[in-house]
């Protein structure tokens, strides 16, 4: 029997370009080549669909100078990738599709309507489950239906910005004491989040994840532990939950440059945490997952204060899969090795159902 083709697509148009290219090295790597044959496909910044030849291009970058375009059809009656160069077009048949792709246009809906319009299976979270959990504002506001406690905010829109900027300030210093934190609604890995200790830092923070989003999240300061859960299954398959992961970010918090660039960032598997505390978490990011419609995986981030409160911080349904990544680590000490993960989570999307 002939493997099947799979279709990993990396990249993308988000801030988290090079964390997709990263993660999707280690991703390809650890697929079982015996089982599945590949078709890699990478999204440049700027939108331009192109097939990469192999990891090793993908490592060095030299995929974003490939002669070929690849796009995925919508046609359903295909299944195809569409292959087009100066001196040829073909077609080629894909059995499934895996988006090692995080932030806006991979991690938040957008590509997962592609797949469910060619009735392609694929990776991860639907297109519900992925829009939602990707805007922190929505999340929030399932997660205040469950009973589970979360961090306080206040949502602001930036077209307000132009003209109420002294009013949004107003209502955030009524409502916060400093410091806070400051968040785009809908962007990945810490970009665009800043701290504020001040008027001046908040007005500064708010600027900068306009950038990123029209929706910001402020929210109150909250100590304690940062601690992560990875869950996987959903569907005919129970939903589990792994143990916890504490962060440990050698920055004043786990911003983009201390999650992937400072050594000095450390991950601890099963964390002395107060008594019942990593229970709680474990129900929690099951309870949350379950929630949203998740399925296939997801790492949901909580804080725990000394006196043991478990808070939910955000939901992430395509988290990293780089060298450091949480996700693959939590299901490690699990005893799933990463070569196993990734063919669970291939399976998962063949059990995927469009109906």
């Amino acid at each position: 029997m002939a493997n099947k083709k799979i279709a990993v697509l990396f990249g993308g148009q988000s801030s988290e370009h090079i964390v997709s290219c990263m993660s999707a090295a280690n991703v390809i790597e650890q697929i079982d080549t015996n089982l599945y044959d590949l078709l890699l496909i990478g999204i440049t910044e700027d939108g331009h669909w192109l097939k990469a030849d192999s990891l090793e291009d993908i490592r060095s970058g030299a995929w974003k100078d490939s002669q070929t375009e690849a796009v995925i059809s919508p046609d359903a009656t295909k299944k195809c990738v569409i292959l087009h160069n100066d001196t040829n077009i073909s077609t080629e048949r894909i059995d499934a599709a895996f988006p090692v792709l995080h932030g806006p246009y991979g991690e938040d809906g957008t590509i997962q309507g592609l797949f469910e319009l060619a009735q392609i299976p694929y990776v991860g979270c639907g297109v519900l489950s992925s829009a939602v959990s990707m805007d922190k504002l929505y999340t929030k506001i399932i997660v205040d239906d469950l009973g589970i406690c979360q961090a306080d905010y206040v949502p602001v829109m930036t077209w307000r910005m132009r003209d109420h900027m002294e009013s949004i300030i107003q209502e955030i210093e009524e409502k916060f004491n400093y410091p806070v934190f400051i968040k785009p609604s809908n962007a990945g890995s810490s970009r665009g989040v800043s701290k504020a200790d001040n008027r001046e830092e908040l007005i500064a923070g708010l600027k900068e994840a306009a950038r990123h989003d029209r929706k910001i999240l402020v929210e109150e300061m909250i100590y304690g532990h940062e601690i992560e859960c990875a869950v996987l299954g959903g569907g005919q398959k129970a939903v589990l939950s792994s143990g916890v992961g504490e962060i440990l970010a050698a920055a004043e918090f786990y911003d983009f440059e201390a999650k992937y660039f400072n050594e000095e960032s450390r991950t601890v598997i099963n964390p002395e945490l107060p008594d019942g505390s990593a229970a709680q978490v474990k129900k929690a990011a099951e309870k949350i997952f379950n929630a949203v419609d998740g399925y296939g995986l997801a790492r949901v981030d909580f804080f725990v204060t000394k006196d043991g409160k478990v808070i939910f911080n955000e939901i992430n349904t395509l988290p990293g899969f780089t060298a450091i990544s949480m996700y693959p680590m939590l299901w490690e000490a699990e005893g799933i090795p990463k070569k196993e993960l990734i063919d669970k989570l291939i399976s998962l999307a063949f059990e995927r159902s469009f109906v």
